[in-house]
Formats: C-alpha cells, structure tokens, sequence
C-alpha cells in the first residue's frame, strides 16, 4: 500500500462515518415520531406499548378529518392550477431569447428560492389590498346582496399555485430540452397541424414531466404551513392544525398526523423521481440507438 492509499483510507472512513452520522442526526427525530404514533399510552413522548389506538382516534377526531379534506382539497385544484400554467409556461418560453430569455429565466428560480415567510407577507398584503379595493365596487354595483371576497380557501389555492407554477416549470422545461424533436419534424412534414403534433407528439413525450411537476406541486401545496397561515382566514389545512394543537400541548395524535403526512409526502415524491428517471431514461434512448 503507497502512502497515498494509506493517508485516503482514514479520510474516506471519517467521511463515512460523518455521512451515517449526518443521516441519522437528520432521520432520528423523524423515526421516532414514527415509532411514538402506535404508542398506547396517553402521553406523546412515553412510549408505554404498541397500539394504533390513536390512529384510530385522530381519524374519528371531525375537526382533523375538516382539515385534512381541506389540505386534500387545496393541494390538488393548486396543483392543477400549477401544471396547467406552468406548462403553457414552459412551452411559451421555448420562443424567447436573448436578454429577455434571461430576465424570465431569473424570475422563475428567485420565485423557488424566495423564503416562504416573504411570499406568505407579500400575498396577504396584495389580497388585503386587492379585496379592499374590489369590494366597495361591488358594493356599489350590486347594492347589500354583493359578495364580500375575504380570505379563505380560494387565497390559499392561489398563492399555492403561484409558488409552485415555477417548480412545474423548472421540471417540464428541462423535459422539452431533452425531447426527441425529430418526431415533431416528422409530423410536420407530414402535414399534421400544430394541434394534433402537439396533442399526439409533444404532449406525450411531456407526459411524465407534466406529471411529475403536478405530484411535486401536490406535495408542497399539502405540507406548506408558512404560506397558508397568512392568507387562510377561517379555513384551516392539516399543517395549521397541527400547529395549533402544539400550542396547546402535544399529544400522540400530533405523532399520528405527522406520521400519515410523511407517508403521503414520501410517497409522492418516489412517484415523482420514478416519473423523472424513467423520462430522463427515454430521452437518452435515441442518443444511444
């Protein structure tokens, strides 16, 4: 063995060892979650048997089963909002060069990176403004039976959409920068018009990008809390539940809750990579045939 070998050997065991204790300093609390849901006894952070009696409860509890149809709910009209938008977005800027290719292109990876708290600030403002502006005309024009916009379930809806049209974006742009535009040629020449390429070519080949940009949406829509606690109002979604139940205490329903959450989210997000991968995996098939 050189010196070289035998100097590497400790550093790339250090790093192991670093790595497994990164992982389980991050997954260990996650775990533990887990395991104190089936806890039987009363208390959230002693574990006294297994049971899944507060499954059981958490799923009879009205006010858990109104939040979580309302997060159900929201996620999925945002999401299709998102993907609906995002991908008439992505395929527009397709068109765009130059510098204004570049403003569009800043635009759409400030919105993922911006914090939450100032999206959550900046969209309570706009529909504070917004609904104090539109509701005295529609007082005027309609007299006392005019209807009074306030925040609620549709706010939430459109601020989830807005900050997660630019992750359906990202996803299904970087799907048409890898597409096989040969097929698109081909229909062309054969006298096909735009609609049927786009509807029988492009569409199909964007397919597992669209929907894996709509289970991302999906996924961040149902876990958002920041977002949703300043535009919700009156409405409540499963993570402003478990927020103001912690408050109060935490009980193992907030483990159960946590639990089904992380489950629904993991989910989601293996479909999405397996959607990626398998989409990344057909666009390289031409290259290499």
């Amino acid at each position: 063995m050189g010196a070289n070998d035998y100097m590497r050997d400790p550093i790339s065991s250090l790093l192991k060892n670093y790595a497994t204790l990164l992982y389980i300093f991050l997954y260990a609390p996650i775990a533990l979650v887990v395991l104190f849901s089936f806890n039987s006894g009363n208390y959230a952070a002693d574990l006294q048997g297994f049971s899944f009696r507060w499954y059981g409860e958490t799923w009879r509890d009205p006010f858990v089963l109104e939040a979580f149809g309302n997060s159900i709910f929201i996620a999925t009209t945002s999401a299709t909002l998102a993907t609906i938008f995002g991908t008439l977005a992505a395929l527009a800027l397709q068109n765009v060069r130059g510098w204004l290719r570049t403003v569009y292109d800043s635009l759409i990876y400030i919105a993922i990176i911006i914090p939450g708290i100032v999206i959550g600030i900046a969209t309570l403002i706009f529909f504070v403004q917004f609904f104090g502006w539109l509701n005295p005309i529609l007082q005027n024009l309609f007299g006392p039976t005019a209807p009074r916009l306030n925040l609620g379930m549709p706010t939430i809806i459109a601020a989830h959409a807005l900050f997660t049209m630019s992750i359906v974006l990202v996803i299904v742009r970087s799907r048409i920068a890898g597409m096989d535009r040969s097929l698109i040629e081909a229909s062309s020449d054969l006298y096909a018009t735009p609609f049927n390429t786009f509807w029988q070519v492009t569409l199909p080949q964007l397919f597992p990008a669209i929907m894996a940009g709509f289970l991302l949406a999906f996924t961040f829509s149902f876990d958002d809390f920041i977002v949703a606690f300043f535009v919700a109002g009156p409405n409540t979604t499963l993570p402003i539940y478990v927020f103001s139940s912690i408050r109060r205490g935490v009980t193992p329903k907030i483990n159960t809750i946590a639990t089904v959450t992380l489950i629904v989210s993991l989910s989601f997000l293996f479909i999405t990579q397996n959607l990626l991968t398998r989409s990344n995996a057909r666009a390289r098939t031409p290259d290499k045939e």
